[in-house]
């Protein structure tokens, strides 16, 4: 058998074995982790340190006028 075959890494989100190649999910093992690990990033469970970007509150999202119309 080739290396290919063979090589195993290990998931960032559940630490299981998965295979690296032949794999739509890597380097997660399967979708489930792989939409965990998204969700995450949405959430902005992640973070950088460091200071906050010129502006302020560091949420970097336009502010939508308000409207007389309810």
């Amino acid at each position: 058998m080739s290396e290919k075959k063979l090589r195993q890494v290990s998931c960032p989100r559940c630490r299981k074995s998965a295979d690296w190649y032949d794999n739509p999910y890597r380097p997660f093992c399967s979708e489930r982790c792989r939409l965990i690990d998204l969700g995450d990033w949405a959430d902005e469970a992640y973070r950088i340190k460091g200071e906050p970007a010129e502006g302020g509150d560091g949420d970097n999202r336009r502010e939508q006028p308000e409207s007389d119309t309810p």
